[in-house]
């Protein structure tokens, strides 16, 4: 046995983010999804969608004279899929100096853990030539520590490598003239191939690693098909990938597509034509191929990596986990697309991950283990109306409503005893008060009320209600300035910021503080709040809580276009906000902890809604083919799309995408429910208890909240003080200098939180209401009193 040398190779990067395929079997046994990009296959993954398992895996082919060429990089490629709403791919790469054509059609098994594809060379000028196949381990998110071997299984000569416990299979249905295994950059196949055109060296082991498998096919002028397994042994993996090539690739074909096409029957027709490809069906199947049927009900944000070839092995998750904000996002699309069953395994794996205080992990692997760290409370409020709208929409029913209520019970108890300013907003960056966080907030306080009553929850439904309306009749406190700098420039009275710094222990904001700007060069990293732009502000209309014609929003958007649009090829489309540093620099290179935010195009989708919620249809149609126009070849739909001048060399072509996630589930998750929204003729998702209670009833607030780490300095004269606590109570209080005092005890609300409400009817305006209180388990006074103003309303 050779050993290879050059250990451990050069150190693991991924490879591209820019996919133009991706796909998976709908099957319970069969547990391994691929990525396509440039031609050949980028990541696999197995057994579960958020381990990444290869780095990628394409074909050289060589000739006299030293020629030497790759798919990836020498080629022009031209995908298709084989059926629409079927995510199987036909790959057809043509030399581009016209030596040779390359065809391969790529599917999985349905039976197995295995990916085929099925190749044929043709050349087409010039003598013979020859053909190798080079695959990248990257086994369970890494690359450092992988060990390839030449092997057999049953007198079959394949390729093997194993890492952190699973195991790769190579095959082909036609002999190997040659095998190496070696380190990548030092003794692999690709350096023996671009010096001399062969293998020179059979390298039988290269060990704890960064690995290549080279392999060279015997007669590739017939088509053949190369195949790989994974499995927990050698033999495992080396028996799926033998039984999957003695099977016909017709049979495989017909049993994956069927499958799929029984799927998408099933789905509300929506179904739109863009330049021959059903970008409906396409955006439903990438739905559908983020699922891990051993985790039912979890999906990834996106089976890539972003600016993946800039990236080490120190970025271990990439996208390919699981947020639960885009989660219920992706729920709300396949609700739009009638897709209930798979909703309503996403309640439930929701559920099972949920936290025992009622929060959500910023973002986590499948079992649910936390990946990042951060607490973003529009992410534990999504659930809760993710619920409410598959109860009203059919996909939970009445009978089983009453199990989920002890999650939304913990939900809502936590929102209420975090928020309503939050740890990160959506953007996963700045803690503070923000528009679209409050407005999720917000309208899941009511829908946890609404779910209340329907699971016959006594005495909670009130206090949730209060809560909104409280938080509600503030947000303008909160996030919204007049009288700017920025209001001068564009002309207008005011607009919502993007998100404004807590004053610590207060219930208010530092609307003429200064926030500091993520992934931004320290020099430029501090934003004065009420210069700092946003597209967040659109949800306060997406969640009901103002009309679209309100002067306040119709200025913010205004701003907004002023501040953030870019005018693309195709149409608008808007950054995130200003001074966004997650993108591409200036010159293209990728995102490295600083760079420029680029344009969104599902930011373009949910301005299309706003649109729609303001009665202009033509606008949000327009909206829907900008938004598309940005996709790739295949119709996936990127993070962002490059909106500066046009880099051939790196392949940035204004909006068109960037090296940023591609797909991200998200985007398509938008895409369906503009769809949806459009077909209806109203926003899909919009919450009906908002809209009906603050734009249609013109609910105020009747108390304020008030807690030990959130106090408001004063309240209205009429509002009533509310203290939560988070132990049964006896609230001793006055509201005369303690000439008169008086005592109320708490009561439990179920959701963590004793609560006991002192009335300010009776004070004035210039009023003070002084309190302390007693802990009644361990019968300790509070030791301090506080006091709170009356104000005139």
């Amino acid at each position: 046995m050779t050993d290879a040398p050059g250990w451990p190779g050069i150190s693991p990067r991924w490879t591209s983010s820019a996919k133009s395929g991706v796909g998976t079997a709908l099957s319970p046994v069969s547990r391994v999804w691929f990525t396509l990009s440039h031609g050949i296959l980028d990541e696999i993954y197995s057994p579960r969608v958020d381990q990444a398992c290869t780095r990628d895996f394409g074909l050289i082919v060589t000739g006299p004279d030293g020629f030497f060429a790759e798919e990836k990089r020498d080629c022009d490629c031209a995908i298709a899929g084989l059926e629409d709403g079927v995510p199987a791919f036909r790959l057809v790469n043509t030399h581009l100096g016209g030596r040779f054509r390359i065809v391969k059609d790529i599917l999985t098994d349905q039976r197995a853990d295995v990916v085929i594809q099925r190749i044929s060379l043709e050349v087409l000028s010039g003598p013979p030539l020859r053909l190798f196949a080079l695959l990248a381990p990257h086994l369970v998110n890494g690359g450092e520590h992988n060990t390839g071997w030449i092997g057999h299984y049953k007198g079959h000569r394949m390729m093997f490598a194993e890492g952190d416990g699973t195991h790769l299979a190579l095959g082909c249905s036609l002999p190997f003239l040659a095998c190496s295994v070696g380190f990548v950059g030092a003794s692999d196949g690709w350096q023996m191939l671009h010096q001399s055109g062969q293998l020179t060296e059979e390298y039988d082991r290269a060990a704890d690693g960064n690995i290549a498998l080279t392999v060279e096919i015997d007669s590739p002028e017939t088509p053949f098909r190369l195949a790989v397994g994974f499995g927990r042994s050698e033999p495992e993996a080396g028996f799926r990938v033998r039984a999957s090539l003695q099977t016909p690739f017709e049979r495989q074909t017909e049993e994956y597509a069927t499958h799929w096409r029984a799927w998408q029957a099933q789905l509300r027709s929506l179904d739109r034509k863009v330049e021959g490809h059903n970008v409906y069906r396409v955006s439903t199947a990438v739905l559908r191929c983020h699922e891990s049927p051993t985790f039912p009900g979890g999906l990834i944000a996106s089976l890539s990596i972003p600016w993946g070839g800039s990236k080490g092995d120190d970025d271990l998750g990439g996208y390919h986990l699981v947020w639960p904000r885009d989660l219920s996002q992706t729920a709300g699309a396949f609700l739009a697309c009638g897709a209930h069953d798979e909703v309503l395994r996403v309640v439930r794996y929701l559920r099972a991950i949920q936290e025992d205080n009622g929060s959500w992990p910023q973002n986590c692997w499948l079992d649910g283990s936390p990946y990042w760290h951060g607490m973003q409370l529009d992410e534990c409020a999504f659930p809760i109306l993710l619920l409410d709208m598959a109860w009203r929409d059919g996909a939970v029913q009445r009978p089983a409503l009453p199990a989920f209520w002890p999650m939304v019970a913990r939900a809502a108890g936590f929102v209420i005893c975090h928020g309503p300013r939050t740890g990160q907003d959506r953007w996963e960056e700045n803690s503070g008060y923000t528009p679209f966080t409050l407005a999720v907030e917000i309208a899941s306080l009511l829908a946890a009320a609404d779910l209340a009553e329907a699971c016959d929850i006594d005495g909670v439904a009130d206090f949730l209600r209060d809560t909104a309306d409280a938080w509600n009749e503030q947000i303008e406190d909160w996030v919204y300035v007049t009288d700017t700098r920025l209001a001068r420039e564009v002309g207008v009275a005011g607009y919502y910021v993007r998100i404004a710094p807590e004053v610590p222990g207060e219930a208010r904001a530092e609307l003429r503080g200064t926030v500091e700007v993520r992934n931004r060069f320290a020099e430029a990293s501090h934003v004065a709040a009420d210069e700092l732009i946003s597209t967040d502000a659109l949800a306060l209309v997406r969640f009901g809580l103002r009309a679209a014609d309100d002067p306040r929003m119709v200025d913010t958007v205004k701003v907004i276009d002023h501040v953030l649009r870019v005018d693309l090829p195709y149409g608008p489309g808007w950054r995130r906000y200003n001074g966004d540093g997650y993108g591409e620099h200036d010159d293209g290179s990728p995102y490295d902890c600083t760079g420029i935010g680029r344009v969104w195009p599902l930011l373009a989708g949910e301005r299309a809604h706003y649109e729609l919620a303001a009665g202009r249809r033509a606008a949000a149609e327009q909206l829907l083919a900008a938004m598309e126009a940005g996709a790739s070849p295949g119709r996936l739909l990127p993070e962002q799309v490059w909106d500066g001048p046009p880099i051939p060399a790196l392949e940035l072509e204004a909006g068109k995408p960037s090296g940023s996630a591609m797909p991200l589930v998200w985007a398509h998750s938008e895409h369906i429910k503009l769809l949806r929204s459009l077909t209806d003729g109203a926003v899909f998702d919009l919450p009906p208890q908002p809209v009906r209670r603050y734009l249609r009833e013109k609910r105020v607030a009747r108390c304020r909240p008030w807690r030990p780490d959130w106090r408001p300095p004063c309240i209205p004269a009429g509002r009533a003080l509310r203290l939560d606590l988070q132990a049964p109570s006896q609230v001793h209080w006055s509201a005369d200098g303690w000439a008169t005092q008086n005592d109320v005890p708490t009561r439990d609300t179920g959701l963590g939180i004793h609560t006991a409400e002192i009335p300010s009817d009776s004070v004035g305006p210039g009023g003070v209401i002084e309190f302390t209180w007693l802990d009644l388990a361990s019968n300790t006074w509070l030791g301090k009193n506080h006091s709170i103003e009356v104000q005139a309303a």
